[in-house]
């Protein structure tokens, strides 16, 4: 077990608000109220100490792939990510045959089980071919229940969220089957209307998968997806805030009529992140990176994203012009509390897991502890 710890000096993000010159005291894998004698002091003075990220949807990273790759390589994936500060991961699957991920699914089950990941999301077969964006349509198929029960199953308790085109046939009775087993609903890849959108809502969806990539826009006649899932308390949206998936300004408007309680960051990153440049794979589907943006070989559709969670909170401060308590509750925070983690991870309080972010005063990443271990130093340069 680590030596005891009292982070000290740094400006402090706590639920309540931000603490000047405050303290983080680490015992073991845990947050703790009052320090043991022993404890090693480290100054943080001039930095940021924020909860560790976590990241709701998430497809590899590192060279490496959460979609098809080996459990090795999942592991490459979620060491790039914590590395970026995301110290609490779900793995996202793509579209695929759904032998192939029902297999899969049982290996990361096994991840999940032995806590390297905290679940699994599916991201398709069941949306639409109208908004499949780096999908492969010729495995897209409508949201059975039959079939949704399979993945959910195959997933031994870890399935955590399952994104649908819920104006499908079987769209609704699917959201329903999930609730039923404490799966989050998600909404996305959905060409649906304003009103398929809120009886979706009211079945039970929790979650706009990447809100405005992969639907309708807005319309002042047909208001479509996006207003209904901004305008309802009962869902928390997703943001991509890479500056690619997103302009500025919808971001200002998402968070203007979510709230900072309704909104998630996440990357929706793939195998590129953390790595560079080049050509790759998501699913079956063959993926160029160029300049940090990547985008399907055949019809150039963005596929995924090359972010990292420690990108999103710098752009959110510096360019968005976000509180930096807005945007730890957005990347931190409000996903612990959707995925029913909040007992443990999300916050800096004690009892709490130890994973945390240390960020200059330029809000780069310049320490990270997960359960009390550090994983980038900040005493190490």
């Amino acid at each position: 077990m680590a030596p005891s710890k009292v982070l000290a000096g740094a400006r402090v993000v706590l639920p309540t608000g931000t603490v000047n010159d405050g303290r983080v005291i680490v015992d073991g894998t845990r947050i703790a109220d009052t320090a043991p004698p022993q404890a090693e002091t480290v100054d943080l003075s001039g930095h940021w100490v924020v909860p560790g990220f976590v990241d709701l949807h998430n497809h590899g990273g590192g060279g490496a792939s959460f979609a098809g790759g080996t459990a090795e390589q999942v592991l490459t994936g979620v060491e790039t990510h914590r590395r970026h500060g995301t110290t609490t991961v779900v793995a996202s699957a793509v579209t695929g045959d759904l032998d192939f991920l029902a297999r899969h699914a049982g290996m990361l089950a096994e991840l999940a089980q032995q806590g390297d990941i905290v679940g699994i999301h599916f991201e398709g077969p069941f949306i639409s071919p109208c908004r499949k964006g780096a999908h492969d349509e010729q495995l897209l198929r409508d949201p059975d229940p039959a079939e949704v029960r399979k993945l959910v199953d195959a997933a031994h308790g870890h399935a955590k969220m399952m994104t649908l085109a819920t104006e499908l046939p079987g769209g609704l009775d699917s959201v329903r089957l999930l609730v039923e087993h404490g799966v989050i609903a998600a909404v996305g890849h959905t060409d649906a209307t304003y009103e398929q959108t809120v009886r979706a809502i009211d079945a039970g969806a929790t979650v706009a998968t990447h809100l405005f990539n992969a639907m309708p826009p807005v319309g002042h006649r047909a208001p479509g997806p996006i207003t209904a899932l901004l305008e309802d308390e009962r869902i928390t949206v997703e943001l991509i805030n890479d500056g690619t998936h997103l302009h500025p300004a919808a971001l200002q408007l998402a968070f203007h009529h979510a709230g900072a309680a309704r909104v998630a960051f996440i990357t929706d990153a793939m195998d590129a992140a953390g790595f560079g440049d080049g050509r790759y794979r998501l699913g079956p589907l063959d993926v160029e990176v160029t300049d940090g943006v990547a985008r399907l070989v055949e019809g150039g559709s963005i596929a995924g994203s090359t972010l990292t969670l420690d990108r999103a909170f710098k752009r959110a401060v510096t360019i968005d012009r976000l509180p930096v308590e807005d945007v730890v509750a957005a990347i931190s925070a409000n996903p612990a509390r959707l995925l029913g983690l909040d007992d443990r991870v999300g916050s800096l309080e004690p009892g709490k897991d130890a994973d945390l972010v240390v960020l200059d005063d330029a809000f780069d990443l310049v320490g990270v502890m997960r359960r009390g271990e550090w994983v980038v130093d900040p005493q190490l340069g």
